[in-house]
């Protein structure tokens, strides 16, 4: 089973980019985030019509995420648990039926948290509090289950070109990588890095400054395994070429592929 996570920046913007990315890629499920939509103007045909089963948990103009999927979803939840006050569409959960396994998916579009330090960035720190106790509830249940999305974390300095020019940044604060790590430290596998070693991978290029021209990238867009997932990992790439096409997303697709 490949799933991927995009986080596209904008329905709207990517109308033509996603589904022909769609139609190259051929992922089994796609993770999306940054739709951009309330839930009634996300143009769900586009993908059903290829075969997608389409779940979203949408926001007017900001945050949004979407799962599209051409197996069943059962028991789709909107919404992180942990603070009932919280209105921002970030996260989506459902189960997916492959073949020989059932997994569930968590697609999330963590908070950038800039400007830092700042209450965006106390949101942050708490999100990601929020996002580990869900991990421990979801490891006592023993089903093989994944985390992607855009974490808007850079986890070590070989994921950015230019890490000194990060330093302060929400992205790669220590707090930030060190609530990152604690995540991993529940027992969960980073997909990417399980599979590749190195500098110079990244998910991420800005607009501006020439920054893809430059590669001067960023490596922010992750999948987090349960150890019942992990076992069943083949493969991680990154869809790289998605940047250079034409009015692409400034983030490409991450993709897994599962023996389920």
């Amino acid at each position: 089973m490949k799933i991927a996570t995009f986080n596209i920046n904008g329905i709207k913007a990517r109308i033509e980019a996603l589904p022909r990315w769609l139609d190259s890629a051929a992922p089994d499920v796609a993770l999306l985030q940054e739709i951009k939509s309330v839930d009634e103007n996300f143009p769900r045909e586009i993908f059903e019509d290829r075969g997608y089963n389409v779940e979203t948990h949408g926001q007017k103009s900001f945050n949004g995420v979407a799962i599209l999927s051409k197996h069943p979803l059962e028991d789709v939840t909107r919404g992180l648990p942990g603070d009932a006050e919280d209105e921002q569409a970030r996260y989506i959960e459902a189960t997916v039926v492959g073949d020989s396994h059932a997994v569930r998916l968590c697609g999330l579009y963590l908070p950038n948290g800039n400007p830092s330090p700042g209450p965006k960035y106390d949101y942050k720190l708490a999100w990601m509090e929020r996002l580990r106790q869900r991990a421990r509830s979801l490891l006592a249940e023993e089903i093989p289950f994944l985390m992607a999305g855009d974490y808007n974390i850079i986890p070590q300095a070989e994921d950015a070109k230019r890490p000194d020019a990060w330093r302060d940044d929400a992205l790669f604060r220590l707090e930030s990588r060190a609530a990152f790590r604690k995540l991993l430290n529940l027992g969960l596998t980073e997909a990417f890095r399980a599979r590749t070693f190195g500098p110079g991978h990244y998910s991420f290029w800005d607009y501006q400054a020439g920054a893809w021209n430059r590669d001067d990238g960023i490596r922010i867009d992750h999948f987090l395994l349960s150890p019942g997932c992990a076992d069943l990992l083949t493969d991680c790439q990154i869809d790289k070429h998605a940047r250079g096409e034409e009015k692409p997303s400034d983030h490409v697709p991450v993709w897994i592929d599962l023996a389920a």
